[in-house]
This record gives structure tokens, C-alpha cells and sequence, in this order.
């Protein structure tokens, strides 16, 4: 049995979403960096365990705060979301607030994880595992520290928001 589930990538322009989809859904990588406009979709189905696989239908939504007023619209109908600050840019991680009240404002209740990305960038690190850990626990929700670049945590985070979405305990 498949069931689908939307799940949005969220945060700040140049946080790592594209990256983290691409290699979650291609096991690949790249250091180019292509801006989202709007908004791209992929699919990949998982076996997040319980019986049924998972069918994500991820959309990967343009960060850019001009573009905020959209946000919402990409919202609609979503099971879930991920959202991405980069940890070596302390101002991607303070929105994070934002995002998930922006996120809320539209899917309430919809389950969230939060990612710290880019921490193969060890010497750049300025926003570090407590200071997310730290963040996640005061909203409830569970975090990773993730590498789009060599992998770390990424199959981990999908997974965890894919049980999510269908009710169970990661």
C-alpha cells in the first residue's frame, strides 16, 4: 500500500534545500548554486516501516524573503516540513521562527523537523548542535545536523518526517 504526502522544504535562500533533495532523491551533489524560483516538486517513495510506503512528494520552495507573500499558497495541503538553516550563516537560523509560524499559519499542527545543514563546513561553523538542539526542544519538534555534500543525516531527516506525516513516533 502507497500513501502520498506532500512535505515542504523550507528556510532562507542558499540554505541547502535544493541540495538536500538531490541528494536525498539521487544520492548526488553539487557545490553550483541554483536559485529556486517558485517552486520545484520531486518524488521519492519510502519505506518509513508500519506497512505502508510513503510516496513524498517534495516541494522545494524558493527561500527568497521578496517572494514571502507566495509562501503560503506552496503551503496548502502539506503533511509536513522540513526546515533548513545553514550553520555556518547565524541569520538563516534566526528566521527559523518565522518559517515555522508562516508554516503553521496555513497546515496547524503539521508536523516539523528542523535541519542544521552544512556542517562538513566544520571550520565556518557559527550556529552550533546546541544552539539547534536547543531551538528544536522549544518548539517541540525533533532536529538533525545534515550534509547535502556527504550525506550526513539527510536519508535520516526524510524518513523521520515521513513517519511523521503519517502519525507515527520517529
Amino acid at each position: 500500500m502507497e500513501v502520498m504526502k506532500k512535505i515542504c522544504l523550507l528556510g532562507d535562500g542558499a540554505v541547502g534545500k535544493t541540495s538536500l533533495i538531490r541528494r536525498f532523491v539521487y544520492d548526488e551533489f553539487s557545490d553550483d548554486y541554483l536559485s529556486t524560483f517558485g517552486t520545484k516538486v520531486t518524488k521519492k517513495v519510502v519505506d518509513p516501516g508500519g506497512g505502508k510506503n510513503v510516496a513524498l512528494l517534495i516541494w522545494d520552495i524558493l527561500g527568497q524573503k521578496k517572494h514571502e507573500r507566495l509562501h503560503s499558497t506552496y503551503y496548502r495541503g502539506a503533511s509536513g516540513a522540513l526546515v533548513v538553516c545553514d550553520v555556518t550563516r547565524k541569520d538563516t537560523f534566526t528566521t527559523l521562527p518565522r518559517w515555522i509560524d508562516s508554516f503553521h499559519s496555513v497546515v496547524s499542527g503539521a508536523p516539523v523537523v528542523v535541519l542544521g545543514n552544512k556542517v562538513d563546513l566544520e571550520d565556518q561553523i557559527v550556529v552550533g548542535e546546541k544552539a539547534i538542539k536547543k531551538f528544536a526542544s522549544s518548539v517541540g519538534v525533533p532536529y538533525y545536523m545534515t550534509s547535502a555534500k556527504t550525506g550526513l543525516n539527510v536519508e535520516e531527516a526524510f524518513r523521520t518526517i515521513a513517519k511523521l506525516s503519517l502519525g507515527y513516533t520517529p
